[in-house]
């Protein structure tokens, strides 16, 4: 019987599946294909993922709490397909979504054990769907269940500040599991789940999948909707984006979640600036050959590769020049971008001044029947304040007078014209170097080392963290090769602002020339 997370209490499905369908590494275009086909129906690949979390799930912890009306949705998507009916592009496609996202009937815990009941605080459940959860139902998803975060989202490595515990990596459980989408990309990377949606505000979509061997897409700030996302920058540098084993399937997945919607004015931004026809159609396997590629030195930052790294990196190069890639080194040399970056705490987190504004806002979207919609609603119900000193973002708030501020109204708007001031510092030194050396992207590791340890306390060492974030430009992961310790290895490519149909392209350019994905091997074996 499966466990839910949530409750601690077993789920009434049945959840035998049958016994010739291997899910392990389905892609959406075979999935398509089978149901087209009349091979499989939505129903057998709910059950067929079902069993699979109901067997390796205790061992991982990629949950926090599941669908129990996903056989019903997929029965609900064969009558349709049965009857002829025109179906989305996910229309039986299992997926997960990160724990900080809204789902009707499902609580928004933020994995903070104060909004657990679980482990004795308070569920809030919201009146309406995120609207990235809304666009995945009309595309036919079946939502598996939210997936597990460390507290407020507020870690960039591994899950242990969870109140559902930690997250383990399915490459190698002594591995840590990047964060903070940690159980999303465990969830897609064990095959849970075929696709899943993260969020990023430093990393959180990035560091995850590189750890686990995944693409993933962290977009442009404004290309796809934020609202109903517990927010740690939701007005400056939130995002939502795929994770997904294979460049196509995030293509798909992105199609689905992208464009404007009036739930979230940001996204005005990104009328206009969507491929033709979908990311997906947009896709070149080619898009390596006659690309000029930047390449990761000290003029970007001011932090050396490991040994490891460079000569995996350099293998990296090797392949991209084979592709038929110019590669150019250290564009930003000589320039001021490496010295624009501001770190206190190890962070450079410029843009989470709207953290108690957007949160009030967060939780006033919850609706009225939540058991709580305010700030001053929540403070009514617990005794911890996730903003005093000792809170989960205590030490932050004390450190930025900006945010204090709001804690006196945070219906109040804060200043941002410092953020502002600085994204577009980082933006224009981007685009002048972009042009002075005619550069369609980067191509960086991912990583400056290998994967910390999931319980050693060390820092996830991305390269890109918080450039492309307080920037708000697009970066695309690709499985790339493997640490000698084990650990995955990834490069990434980012773009300027718009270019995820570009980026995805060189991924798929690169994993078809150079397969480097990791399978994991699941176990079932004891918590360490």
């Amino acid at each position: 019987m499966i466990i839910d997370p949530a409750t601690g209490e077993g789920i009434g499905m049945n959840t035998r599946a049958r016994s010739d369908l291997d899910i392990v590494e389905l892609s959406i275009p075979r999935l398509q294909e089978g149901f087209a086909g009349g091979r499989f129906a939505a129903e057998d690949v709910t059950r067929a993922h079902l069993a699979r979390i109901e067997r390796y799930e205790p061992h991982y912890n990629a949950f926090t709490s599941l669908n129990r009306t996903a056989i019903e949705d997929a029965k609900a998507i064969d009558a349709r397909r049965a009857a002829g009916e025109a179906l989305g592009p996910l229309a039986g496609i299992p997926v997960v979504v990160k724990e900080a996202i809204d789902i009707v009937g499902l609580p928004s815990t933020i994995g903070w054990a104060p909004l657990s009941s679980k482990v004795g605080g308070i569920d809030l459940m919201p009146e309406n769907d995120a609207p990235v959860v809304a666009r995945l139902r009309a595309a036919g998803a079946i939502i598996l269940g939210k997936t597990n975060i460390p507290a407020f989202s507020y870690d960039d490595t591994r899950a242990t500040s969870s109140c559902y515990g930690p997250t383990y990596n399915a490459v190698d459980r002594s591995l840590a599991p990047g964060a903070s989408s940690s159980g999303t990309a465990t969830a897609v990377a064990a095959s849970f789940a075929v696709v899943g949606i993260a969020t990023e505000t430093g990393g959180s979509i990035q560091n995850p999948a590189a750890a686990q061997s995944l693409v993933s897409v962290k977009p442009t700030f404004g290309l796809i909707p934020n609202t109903g996302v517990a927010p740690l920058a939701g007005s400056t540098r939130d995002v939502v984006g795929p994770h997904a084993r294979n460049a196509v399937d995030a293509a798909i997945l992105l199609d689905a979640l992208a464009g404007y919607t009036v739930e979230d004015p940001k996204t005005v931004a990104s009328i206009g600036r969507l491929p033709v026809g979908g990311y997906a159609a947009a896709l070149d396997s080619d898009a390596l050959v006659g690309a000029r590629l930047g390449l990761y030195g000290a003029g970007w930052r001011k932090q050396a590769l490991s040994d490891e790294t460079t000569a995996l990196y350099n293998v990296a190069k090797t392949n991209l020049r084979t592709a038929g890639a110019a590669l150019i080194e250290d564009p930003f040399a000589h320039s001021e971008f490496a010295d624009i970056a501001v770190k206190i705490h190890g962070d450079d987190n410029r843009g989470l001044e709207s953290v108690v504004y957007d949160f009030e806002n967060y939780l006033r979207r919850l609706g009225r029947s939540s058991a709580a919609n305010s700030l001053a609603g929540l403070k009514n119900l617990i005794s911890e304040d996730p903003f005093a000193a000792g809170g989960v973002l205590g030490r932050y708030v004390e450190s930025e007078p900006i945010a204090r501020k709001s804690l006196e109204d945070p219906t109040q708007p804060p200043d941002l014209s410092g953020f502002l001031a600085v994204r577009l510092q980082y933006l224009n030194t981007f685009e002048a170097i972009m042009n002075r050396h005619n550069l369609m992207a980067l191509a960086f590791p991912q990583s400056l080392a290998e994967i910390p340890g999931v319980f050693d306390g060390s820092r996830y060492p991305a390269t890109t963290v918080s450039e492309i974030n307080i920037a708000g430009l697009p970066g695309v992961t690709v499985p790339a090769g493997r640490y000698p310790n084990g650990s995955p290895f990834s490069l990434i490519f980012v773009g300027r602002m718009w270019s995820e149909a570009y980026l995805l392209s060189l991924a798929h350019s690169y994993e078809k020339a150079h397969p480097c994905r990791i399978v994991p091997q699941i176990v079932e074996t004891a918590f360490v």
